[in-house]
């Protein structure tokens, strides 16, 4: 039975890799973006499997009047995030602070909101979060953005513990760079045979959505191909 999965940051490389996939699988994806025409620059259009959900993720009513159109939603892929390197953590502006927070936790914590109490009351459900695996440690000039993606670590920690007694699966991959044009054009002398093919990373996304990880809760699986 086709499953509904909503993906938000939906106009990024990422997205339209797990997008593929899980259409490939036969499942209906609602893709999230902020501006229609950004989706229909990197789909096209909608169809059977694909649809549109315009809607800002900073903007907790407008996100939950537009999740609420489209029905029950089987799978959670938080996708939407930021990166910037920046200041010394003693020098780092309290704007710049907020920009990594509000990328890359306020707008996963406004999707688990809109999502997971449909999820919770049919006992049921996925969460797939990105993190990043430069959360693991420190780096410098990298506090702003790591901080940020350590968080989204524990929530997804936090959500497991919360929801797995509810039939609902949470847990989060952990990328290091990913293949994109515009990281390709921000270090020209790297070799992009050493990071990880957004296909790739959609894999390990549709696996953790899957059946086959109905075992699996709060992990943080690390995907670095050959950096």
């Amino acid at each position: 039975m086709a499953r509904l999965v909503l993906v938000t940051g939906a106009a990024g490389n990422l997205a339209r890799a797990v997008a593929e996939t899980f259409v490939q699988q036969g499942d209906k994806v609602a893709l999230l973006g902020r501006k229609r025409e950004g989706l229909a620059k990197v789909y096209g259009g909608e169809d059977a499997q694909r649809v549109f959900v315009v809607a800002d993720l900073l903007q907790p009513d407008a996100l939950q009047a537009a999740v609420g159109k489209l029905g029950p939603i089987d799978v959670l892929c938080n996708l939407a995030g930021g990166f910037a390197m920046g200041d010394p953590v003693h020098a780092t502006a309290a704007g710049d602070w907020q920009k990594m927070q509000d990328l890359n936790v306020r707008t996963l914590l406004n999707a688990v909101q809109a999502v997971v109490p449909g999820m919770v009351a049919r006992g049921r459900g996925k969460v797939v979060n990105v993190g990043a695996n430069s959360a693991l440690r420190g780096a410098g000039k990298m506090g702003a953005y790591i901080a940020a993606k350590s968080e989204v670590l524990r929530i997804t920690e936090s959500m497991a513990a919360e929801l797995r007694e509810h039939g609902i699966n949470v847990n989060c991959v952990l990328p290091s760079i990913i293949d994109t044009p515009e990281n390709r054009a921000a270090m020209p002398d790297a070799d992009p045979a050493r990071w990880v093919a957004p296909a790739q990373l959609a894999q390990v996304i549709a696996f953790l959505a899957s059946d086959a990880a109905a075992a699996i809760h709060g992990a943080s699986v690390p995907v670095v191909g050959l950096s």
